[in-house]
């Protein structure tokens, strides 16, 4: 079993910034070798998450205002409060949405659907630069 890691790094612009991660992934895979196993992205960090969509505008509106009105920016947050912070949405964001994805790799390749795309959205309040770790496990 071989193990090959790499890590993504990119400024982003918070505020559920979405960024499609999968031409990096894909040549992280690529440069690993690995024909059959799995990668995994990590987002080490509490207010980002890692997940897969259709990554194109309309769907990254509706993704930006479903998170928005399922987890408003404007609620009393107890982080907040205690914090002195302003980002207390953005860490019940990235909780539920999670910190990590794995695909299965097969014939040397990502085994995504024809319309997905493996996606890092960054909910924090403010624009930062993100590291993600991206691990290929296989043979």
């Amino acid at each position: 079993m071989d193990v090959y890691g790499d890590t993504l790094e990119f400024q982003t612009r918070g505020n559920d910034d979405v960024r499609d991660l999968t031409g990096d992934v894909r040549r992280c895979v690529e440069a690993s070798g690995v024909h059959a196993g799995t990668v995994t992205v990590f987002c080490p960090g509490s207010t980002g998450g890692v997940t897969t969509i259709e990554y194109e505008p309309g769907l990254v509106e509706d993704i930006q205002a479903a998170v928005e009105r399922v987890f408003p920016r404007g609620l009393r947050y107890r982080h907040n409060e205690l914090n002195h912070d302003d980002n207390g949405h953005s860490h019940v964001r990235a909780a539920v949405v999670g910190p990590s994805l794995t695909v299965p790799i097969v014939d040397g390749r990502l085994t995504l659907g024809t319309w997905q795309q493996i996606v890092f959205l960054d909910f924090d309040s403010s624009a930062r630069r993100r590291r993600l770790v991206v691990q290929v496990v296989g043979r």
